[in-house]
């Protein structure tokens, strides 16, 4: 059977969901979404294969690379056998699986005179318990808290929160806009590859099960983010989350009211990896994370 590898559509973010609900996992890309919102950067592109799973391929820095199949924990043997197969066929390499999560490295189980495996620590998922997030109750959450009264008190009568839709798109761009700005230094790449993301996912939200939140205030949007909800895991995953660093609280106040408003019944929450960058590490490890949902790179030796 050929490979016939496609790019991921909005459309995809549904018609894909299927195989996501095989052999669900923790990580941010255990739904669609996040394959569609990653694209510019990571080139997504997949496989339809017997419609038992979706073999997946990756360019990164002009090289190919393979992600884990989607399908049956049971399937997961052979379909890593048709990545291989592709890579050793078609790509003429050596297999290279990128961001494994650590069930399929479990289940896999890799032969050590074959393959290496190695943790991407940079790339490790932070995942919170949502009722924690929602409520920001006990002493570890007591600094959050203050901050969110601390916004309510100065912004209470001039703030509103809002579920976004596909019509707010030039304000999310006039805010992303001032934001950058503001921010200066982060991350180059990674931040221009997310703005080509925003832009797909606002040109086509009314297609996908995304939900986006906004706060605006005196009429002006400060702080916005976007998720989607693994429901076999009962999890939230937060992609995007942005706002108005000048103004003290404001993103614990849209952590939490995102929460409270559109996942009310999610029992954890997955908020992506801190792309190693400190600043961003420290801001989430400040949220005390249940666990981090670890990835890891197979390289066929």
């Amino acid at each position: 059977m050929s490979f016939e590898f496609h790019e991921v559509e909005a459309a995809d973010t549904i018609r894909l969901e299927p195989y996501f609900k095989m052999r669900p996992t923790f990580v941010c890309d255990s739904t669609p979404f996040d394959s569609f919102l990653w694209q510019a950067l990571w080139n997504v592109e997949y496989c339809e294969r017997d419609g038992k799973a979706l073999l997946w391929r990756m360019r990164l820095d002009g090289e190919w690379h393979m992600a884990v199949p989607s399908c049956r924990e049971e399937d997961l043997p052979y379909y890593f056998e048709e990545s291989l197969r592709y890579s050793h066929e078609v790509l003429g390499s050596k297999l290279s699986i990128y961001l494994a999560d650590e069930d399929a490295v479990r289940i896999l189980n890799p032969d050590p005179e074959r393959f290496t495996v190695t943790e991407d620590v940079d790339s490790a998922d932070y995942v919170y318990s949502a009722e924690s997030l929602r409520t920001l109750a006990g002493k570890n959450y007591h600094k959050k808290k203050n901050h969110v009264n601390a916004f309510l008190k100065e912004y209470g009568d001039r703030a509103v929160y809002c579920r976004i839709d596909c019509g707010h798109t030039l304000d999310i761009w006039n805010f992303l806009d001032r934001w950058e700005q503001m921010k200066g230094e982060e991350v180059g790449e990674h931040l221009d590859a997310e703005a080509v993301g925003l832009h797909n996912v606002l040109m086509h939200c009314s297609e996908m099960k995304v939900k986006i939140g906004g706060v605006f205030i005196d009429g002006q949007l400060e702080a916005f983010t976007m998720g989607t909800y693994n429901e076999a895991k009962k999890m939230a995953v937060i992609h995007v989350e942005k706002a108005n660093p000048e103004i003290r609280g404001l993103y614990a106040y849209i952590n939490q009211k995102f929460l409270q408003e559109e996942f009310p019944d999610a029992e954890l929450v997955n908020r992506e990896d801190d792309v190693g960058l400190p600043g961003l590490r420290k801001a989430k490890e400040s949220y005390h994370p249940l666990f981090m949902a670890r990835k890891f790179h197979i390289r066929e030796k």
